[in-house]
This record gives C-alpha cells, sequence and structure tokens, in this order.
C-alpha cells in the first residue's frame, strides 16, 4: 500500500468516524445551549479555530459551503458568542465523545500512535484550518479524547487538500461538489442556489482532482512504512465500523 493508496482508503473511514461525532445528540444539544441554529453552529465550530477573521475569509477557508451560506452562519454566530469560544466548547465536546465512543476500541493506543506520527507529518502550508486546529490546546489527555481530536485533524487534513487539489483542477467548489457522487443535492445541501452547472464536462477533471488530493494527503502518510500504513487503514475501519452499529 503506497501513501497515495492509504491516504485514499482511509478517507472513508475518517469521514464516518468524524459523522458519528457531528451527528451525536451531544453535539447537536450543545448547538441548542448555545442558541445557535444548526447550520450557524457548523460553520463557526469548525472556523472558530481561525479566530476573529472577517466572514469572507471563513468562506475561502471552507470552500465547498456557499459563502452566502457561510457568512450568514458566522455572522448569526457572532451576535451571541465569539466563534473561538464555540470552536473551543466544540473542541471539549469531541473529548468527552472520543472518551465515551472511542475510549473502549481495542488497540486505541496503536491508532493514536500510528494517526499521531500522521498528523505530525502533515506540511501545513496553505491548509489554514487544519493549522489552526492543530494549533488549538487538547484540554483532555485522555487516550479516548486524544484519539478523537487527531481523527479529527486527519479529517480536517484531507478535506484541505481536497479544496486545494480541486482548484488546481481548474473547478471551482460548485463545480466539484455537482460533478461529484451527490450532485445538486449534495449543492443543496452546502447552501449552493441553482442554476447549477452541467456535471458532464467535468467529471474527468474531478476524478483528476481526486488522485492528486491523494498525492498531496500521502505526503503524510509517507511517515509510516507499509506495513504500518495497511494497520492504520484497518484500525480506521474497524472503529467506523464499531461507530455505525
Amino acid at each position: 500500500m503506497t501513501p497515495e493508496q492509504a491516504a485514499a482508503n482511509a478517507m472513508t473511514g475518517l469521514a464516518t468516524i468524524v459523522g458519528a461525532f457531528a451527528e451525536s445528540p451531544q453535539t447537536l444539544r450543545r448547538a441548542r445551549l448555545l442558541g445557535l441554529s444548526g447550520w450557524a453552529y457548523h460553520v463557526s465550530a469548525r472556523a472558530g479555530a481561525l479566530g476573529e477573521v472577517r466572514p469572507e475569509t471563513v468562506a475561502a477557508t471552507i470552500g465547498f459551503i456557499a459563502p452566502e451560506a457561510v457568512i450568514d452562519g458566522w455572522e448569526s454566530t457572532a451576535k451571541t458568542s465569539a466563534p473561538m469560544e464555540v470552536a473551543t466548547w466544540h473542541l471539549h465536546e469531541l473529548c468527552k465523545w472520543g472518551i465515551e465512543q472511542i475510549g473502549g476500541f481495542p488497540r486505541l493506543g496503536r491508532l493514536l500512535e500510528l494517526a499521531g506520527r500522521v498528523v505530525d507529518a502533515v506540511d501545513h502550508a496553505a491548509l489554514p484550518l487544519f493549522a489552526a486546529w492543530r494549533a488549538m490546546p487538547v484540554p483532555d489527555q485522555a487516550p479516548g479524547a486524544r484519539a478523537a481530536v487527531t481523527l479529527h485533524l486527519l479529517h480536517e487534513h484531507r478535506l484541505g487538500v481536497h479544496l486545494v487539489a480541486v482548484r488546481a483542477s481548474g473547478l471551482t467548489p460548485l463545480q466539484a461538489i455537482i460533478a461529484g457522487p451527490e450532485g445538486e443535492t449534495g449543492a443543496v445541501a452546502f447552501g449552493w442556489q441553482p442554476p447549477y452547472p452541467p456535471a458532464g464536462p467535468i467529471v474527468r477533471r474531478l476524478i483528476w482532482a481526486d488522485s492528486v488530493a491523494d498525492a498531496l494527503a500521502g505526503q503524510a502518510y509517507a511517515a509510516l512504512d507499509m506495513t504500518e500504513r495497511i494497520e492504520l487503514v484497518g484500525l480506521l475501519e474497524s472503529l467506523s465500523q464499531r461507530l455505525a452499529r
């Protein structure tokens, strides 16, 4: 398994694990306690690690959510809470969730070791959200908490290199969504308004962008040898299956 293949194979497991946290009742409860809509919480919890920046900066950094939707969510949050405060609370909730949901995972120590080495190897140039989150102090050092944060970082890393690869391919974020498996449904979910571009002419560019994203992400997975890469991908798959039950 090459570093590029490891990055590609890790992607689904990471999305499932991070998605399990995002959809957990305690995460949704935190949004309600802060008086935020689910959308405003999603934007500010993810991008709040950037600190007090303009909403246009947030929209450019996230990329795949329609700028108008990002600005609306960011400004809605700013009326009641500082975005960094929301991100900090989100990190606390992530740690709690990790202790409860990941803490009992067999071979947790090995997962944390391997994933941590990949995170440490990431060159954060052109990855502002990853860099911001990696700089956030982890509030709980329990293995489950640290593992949850580490896997969150790996997922943020993948999202960041995907945006870089999409732009390098000449696609806009909207075009990449339309050319992807969810098509117009995905565009609606990310706040984009019609009319939408036709998917046919741009599918090949998205395939190329995906391969570039694998190569960029794979640079960090090169910190592991082949046996370790296979092991990490297997552990991620096992954990994602456990959380999906």
